[in-house]
């Protein structure tokens, strides 16, 4: 009688389909947590009020209508995209904490007791944090419609800028799974997961036109990829982008955004994977 041949699944559709198993048992876990989806939602929303209705008839915008006095609708025109660029890069803090929680509570080590990918475990992860800004996107639109955002370029373009911060979300959430899995327990990573991600919101065009920084910070914040993604959502929404500095990340911003995604997730993407095989011993 001849032995049972064992069958084996492609290294890459294995991959994919325990990736998009993982994803579904993250998106399903957080719509358990109410309390924790309720509060990632407010966070943005906030923001939104008070840089609106606080900073909105104090900045002006370069090149808006109006000139250089300050106009509280061009701001929040201006101030929309902003916004949702925070929010997809927070996207990495989220990645941060939940890798460390998981690994603290040997989650992890019951996923590599499974016959599974390993980068499932991250695929999944980082592409369910991605997914779960569809909801914080969908929210933050209603808001600032509510105080005064338009979409003034059309809808296929608003899709693009969209799938951009989409597309942004989950390249910061491959940097986050590396953190998480380097920190050694879930109260660093709530630290470690924010500390570099506010120097780079606020080093950037998200909130303030790069002219308004000091010249030796505008050239950090020109190849800062928060300010193309930025600029990106700005030109496509059809929303003020102020005057540019002569800086080529600024000039092709689309570009400039998607060539940084793919260089981030080709550095990222390997060395987080790297770390959760190398963390089995721990």
């Amino acid at each position: 009688m001849s032995a049972p041949v064992q069958m084996s699944r492609p290294i890459w559709g294995w991959t994919v389909h325990d990736g998009l198993v993982v994803a579904r048992r993250n998106i399903i876990q957080s719509f358990r947590i109410p309390e924790a989806l309720f509060f990632s939602l407010v966070q943005p929303v906030i923001f939104v009020l008070l840089f609106a209705y606080v900073f909105g008839g104090a900045i002006p915008i370069p090149g808006a209508e109006g000139g250089a006095a300050p106009d509280a609708n061009a701001y929040r025109n201006y101030l929309m995209p902003g916004i949702f660029g925070q929010t997809v890069a927070f996207a990495a803090a989220a990645s941060t904490v939940g890798l460390a929680e998981d690994m603290q509570k040997g989650l992890i080590d019951r996923f590599r007791a499974l016959p599974m990918s390993p980068p499932a475990v991250l695929l999944g992860r980082t592409l369910a944090d991605a997914l779960r800004q569809i909801l914080v996107l969908t929210v933050l639109s209603i808001t600032g419609y509510i105080v005064g955002w338009r979409i003034s370029d059309g809808i296929p373009n608003a899709i693009l800028a969209y799938l951009l911060l989409l597309l942004f979300a989950y390249t910061v959430a491959w940097i986050g799974a590396w953190i998480g899995l380097s920190v050694p327990n879930t109260e660093t990573a709530n630290t470690a997961g924010l500390i570099w991600l506010f120097p780079l919101t606020f080093l950037s065009n998200a909130f303030v036109p790069i002219t308004a920084l000091p010249s030796w910070l505008q050239a950090f914040a020109a190849f800062n990829p928060i300010s193309s993604l930025v600029l990106a959502t700005r030109e496509l929404f059809g929303n003020p982008t102020g005057i540019q500095p002569d800086y080529w990340p600024l000039q092709n911003p689309i570009l400039y955004t998607i060539l940084s995604c793919m260089v981030l997730i080709a550095i990222f993407a390997p060395l987080a994977v790297r770390k959760y095989r190398s963390s089995a011993g721990k």
